[in-house]
Formats: C-alpha cells, structure tokens, sequence
C-alpha cells in the first residue's frame, strides 16, 4: 500500500465524519464538534481546518485519478 492510499483513506474517514457532523447540525442543531472542543475555540478551529484539508484532498485527487476505459464491445456482423 502506497502512502498516498493511506492518506486518501484518512482523508476519506475525515470527510465522512465532517459531513456526519453537518447532517447532526441539520437535523439536530447539534455541533458534535463544538460540543467536544468547545465553541470558536483554537481545538475546533483546527480540526476544521483539517477536515477542509482532508475534503481538498479528494477533490485534488478524484480530479486526477485515472478513469478507466471505456469497454469496447465487439460488433455482431
């Protein structure tokens, strides 16, 4: 395993859990992280940061991920 594999799953676990705090905010008006860190404080800020970073990451790397071809189906005469 390759280390940018590791660091597209962290990235991905990171993105999951700043959109599962998003739907908690929505449905519940509910900030878990807030709650955890505390409100505007130097902790949650950064690990904002970092899920921002984490959700950059995958668009930098869906951006650049190579498609595979498409199938060639063969021609019936």
């Amino acid at each position: 395993m390759e280390w940018y594999d590791t660091l597209y799953w962290i990235c991905l676990a990171l993105a999951i859990i700043g959109g599962l705090n998003w739907l908690i905010i929505g449905l519940f008006n509910y900030n878990v992280i807030a709650a955890i860190f505390g409100t505007a404080t130097l902790a949650s800020a950064v690990v904002y940061v970092i899920v921002g970073l984490a959700a950059l990451y995958l668009i930098f790397a869906a951006a650049i991920r190579p498609r595979p071809a498409a199938p060639v189906i063969p021609r019936v005469p």
